[in-house]
């Protein structure tokens, strides 16, 4: 086995075969270090310009569920069968905008965001889900691009307190959204990825009327059909993204993963500082869950001991 340089500084691995494709390069490293510096200030401004009042947006922190709801979505706005390409350059991430298609009833585009609330989102879906599980999967993904390598008790605090995706700590972004001037109103459908997976044709019916749609519940049925886990893992082999080099993109989606994958210290510690947003959106503490068991201590597999709730 040999390796070679790809042109960006980085070795790549070489078995007689080809190139070992790598989930990420310097480049995109580089990048990364800068979106978490103040610096990123102007290029955010420059990513908005464009936006127009017919624009809807699909907004949530990032590992939240979202790609799964944009592609239920897709299908539902277009007819179309979703994928990784068709859902990604029709209904884009804010920047990439310019392009998309206007897919809505009313001329306008949906486009995602993971970025703080804006004046610049006046009519916004906006998607949350319970922290302790967005941070296993912000973990994983960003294991699996090379970005992070450290140890899951490293991850925790990273997660609390710094930017990990240049969208700020979890409970900060989302506040953004809670107490922005479009939450309450009829401008903003806030929807629960558990809530979404529990019960997906009523809730994915509410988005779309809030997009405008009439839209047939067998239709809503297909559409959420056509994108299980199982389905949507068909098309990342299709069309791998990077983080299927190191594993998958697409992954279990588990609902209270958390349980069984974190310790009781790494649960204190982001219920103390996460806990006071986790409680407004309806997501009960450790404490709570422990109470409702019958059991006076809360534990998981990652602390060596069974789950009891």
């Amino acid at each position: 086995m040999t390796d070679k340089s790809n042109g960006t500084g980085e070795k790549v691995e070489n078995n007689g075969g080809g190139e070992k494709k790598k989930p990420t390069s310097a480049y995109r490293k580089l990048r990364r270090v800068f979106a978490q510096t103040p610096l990123r200030a102007p290029l955010v401004w420059l990513r908005h310009r464009g936006v127009t009042p017919a624009d809807m947006f699909f907004a949530a922190y990032p590992k939240s569920g979202t790609t799964w709801a944009r592609f239920v979505l897709y299908e539902l706005l277009t007819g179309k069968s979703s994928g990784f390409k068709a859902t990604n350059q029709q209904m884009p991430g804010i920047g990439l905008h310019a392009k998309a298609a206007r897919v809505l009833p009313n001329g306008g585009r949906l486009i995602a965001t993971h970025e703080y609330y804006r004046k610049d989102y006046n009519r916004a879906i906006y998607m949350v889900r319970d922290a302790r599980d967005v941070l296993l999967s912000e973990y994983a993904f960003l294991k699996a691009l090379d970005f992070y390598h450290e140890e899951l008790a490293e991850f925790v605090p990273y997660f609390l307190f710094t930017c990990v995706s240049a969208y700020g700590p979890w409970h900060k972004n989302v506040t953004s959204w809670l107490e922005s001037p479009i939450a309450g109103t009829d401008n903003m459908l806030l929807v629960r990825y558990e809530d979404l997976r529990r019960d997906p044709v009523p809730w994915f019916g509410r988005m779309a009327e809030f997009l405008g749609l009439n839209m047939d519940e067998e239709k809503i049925r297909i559409a959420v059909a056509n994108n299980s886990i199982e389905a949507m893992r068909k098309k990342e082999d299709k069309e791998p993204v990077k983080a299927s080099i190191r594993g998958r993109f697409v992954r279990d989606g588990k609902v209270r993963g958390w349980l069984s994958k974190l310790t009781p210290e790494q649960v204190r510690l982001i219920e103390e500082h996460a806990g006071a947003t986790m409680t407004r959106l309806g997501y009960p503490l450790s404490a709570e869950l422990a109470a409702e068991a019958g059991d006076p201590v809360l534990v998981g597999e990652a602390s060596g001991t069974s789950v009891s709730v």
